[in-house]
């Protein structure tokens, strides 16, 4: 079993910045992508930016240009920089890994972390 922890969520005023960390525990595994999503109050929940175990990454364009994921590969984690905030990036992000372990890939989720951003 793997787990997986986000933390560096809060309140920050629009035009801040925060920086989201994705720490996986257990044992035997591999992470290969690793992913966070956002899920904002009534709304369907949405990616945000991926990577991949290389380093390709990919991100929403709401995005673009504001925020960058990175991981750290000997560590397990992974972060999303957030920079520029504005309201609409108000949600609960979840980070999310595909693991392979025993031959098998499985898609793991943590807890969420809120993110709001004041006007």
């Amino acid at each position: 079993q793997v787990q997986l922890v986000e933390s560096g969520g809060g309140l920050v005023q629009a035009g801040g910045s925060l920086r989201l960390s994705c720490a996986a525990s257990g044992s035997g595994f591999i992470i290969t992508s690793m992913l966070w999503y956002r899920q904002a109050p009534g709304k369907q929940r949405n990616l945000v930016a991926q990577i991949s175990r290389g380093g390709s990454t990919n991100y929403a364009d709401s995005v673009k240009g504001r925020f960058t994921i990175s991981r750290d590969n000997a560590k397990n984690t992974m972060y999303l920089q957030m920079n520029s905030l504005n309201p609409d990036d108000t949600a609960v992000y979840y980070c999310s890994a595909d693991v392979l372990q025993s031959g098998t890939v499985t898609r793991y989720w943590g807890q969420g972390t809120q993110v709001t951003v004041s006007s």
